[in-house]
């Protein structure tokens, strides 16, 4: 566990506020009347979670490569295995919050997102 709090600190931080986000209850605003701005911020927190896991990884390994798959892993098969479980947990476990299959996928998606920007698909065949 000490490994990952040494390479992965902001990985780690991002998580802790995911959870928190996911399981705070929100004060009713006015702007929880524009349609589907709550996937927009399930986008928008799996987006700096799986990105930023992706971003922590390619510096904790430029040294000492890593396989890819352990990327892959760790920043994509992790954050949509975690999404399932809070959206399950939020169905289950919560009055004040309903876990949503929408919901679930707005957080896969960002996922996505966080791979296409972070995980650098199109800057190794640019030499970037």
């Amino acid at each position: 566990m000490l490994y990952f709090l040494k390479k992965y600190p902001l990985s780690l931080a991002v998580i802790v506020a995911v959870i928190y986000l996911s399981f705070a209850n929100m004060s009713s605003t006015g702007v929880s009347s524009i349609p589907h701005l709550d996937k927009v911020a399930h986008v928008c927190m799996y987006f700096g979670m799986g990105g930023m896991l992706w971003l922590e990884f390619h510096r904790a390994h430029r040294r000492h490569p890593a396989p890819r798959w352990h990327a892959w892993v760790g920043a994509v098969v992790c954050p949509i295995v975690f999404s399932g479980a809070v959206e399950l947990l939020q169905a289950y476990c919560t009055t004040s919050r309903s876990g949503d299959w929408l919901d679930f996928a707005a957080n896969v998606g960002g996922v996505l997102l966080a791979w296409l920007v972070a995980g650098r698909p199109w800057w190794r065949r640019w030499g970037l």
